[in-house]
């Protein structure tokens, strides 16, 4: 008798636990078809030829015409050549310079660095809405207006050397003496020995600045008058009509400029993943 009284409510805890197992899955199955939903939405609009946003959908009315329109009327293809060429730019530059800034700050400390690496940490609450002008007045000056460079510098900020500093503390500082006894200078230990234990944060800076760099829309669109050199987010805000709108155009444009750095990005999960959490573990 003592023993069905035990195992009873053990059996009817267990059910209780599957049933809310069950209940907490079906809720985040639907949570992630909420968050699909609209760039299902996006994919089949651009299957279609419409000039007017609607649900209703008609498989027989499917074609890929919006995809040829995008590349052989709207030089799609030399926008996404541009923002690739920027964004690889983007992306060797700032994690050149925030890796060479934090291996200063963390391994080469001078009198004052603390300070320094943090009011240079204060200016990531600047919005850059405010130094969009003075920034405009210097590429104006130095001539890189309508240049690649003047559409990749701009990304080069105090977060990737903060993000590769703190994980930087978790390189053993006996690991540099040694090199530094063996005769290696301190571009030699930072090349040789600091970079390729750093790899895993600058693939997440690499995923990082290709977001920000891909996706910016502002400051191209005040760098940039020649039409040769619209990124991707340009020539997709130009696809839209003055007068008139062809949403399937302009779906198409979205899921191009969509697909690509989902695409990195699922290639760079693992590793992406993998530098963020070691950096907040080591920091």
């Amino acid at each position: 008798m003592t023993d069905l009284t035990l195992t009873e409510p053990g059996r009817k805890r267990g059910k209780r636990g599957t049933l809310g197992d069950y209940l907490w899955g079906a809720a985040l199955i639907a949570l992630c078809l909420l968050a699909v939903l609209p760039f299902v939405f996006m994919l089949i609009t651009s299957l279609q030829e419409t000039s007017r946003m609607t649900v209703l959908l008609n498989p027989a009315d499917f074609t890929l015409g919006n995809y040829a329109r995008l590349f052989l009327e709207n030089q799609f293809a030399r926008a996404i050549t541009t923002s690739v060429v920027v964004v690889v730019i983007a992306c060797l530059a700032n994690m050149l310079v925030a890796s060479l800034a934090a291996f200063a700050f963390e391994k080469k400390k001078f009198p004052g660095s603390e300070a320094l690496f943090w009011l240079y940490i204060a200016t990531m609450m600047v919005p850059g809405q405010v130094t969009l002008i003075p920034l405009y007045g210097i590429m104006r000056d130095l001539g890189l207006l309508n240049s690649y460079v003047a559409l990749a510098l701009p990304v080069i900020n105090a977060f990737g050397v903060f993000l590769i500093r703190q994980f930087m503390k978790g390189i053993p500082d006996d690991l540099l003496d040694a090199a530094r006894i063996d005769g290696a200078s301190d571009l030699r230990i930072f090349f040789t020995v600091v970079l390729p234990l750093i790899k895993p944060i600058l693939v997440a800076l690499t995923v990082f600045t290709f977001l920000t760099t891909w996706n910016d829309f502002l400051w191209p669109l005040v760098s940039i008058t020649d039409d040769q050199m619209q990124t991707v987010t340009l020539a997709a805000a130009n696809l839209q009509g003055r007068f008139a709108t062809d949403y399937g155009l302009v779906m198409a444009g979205a899921t191009i400029t969509f697909i690509i750095p989902l695409v990195l990005y699922m290639i760079l999960q693992r590793q992406f993943v993998e530098g963020i959490v070691s950096s907040g573990v080591k920091g």
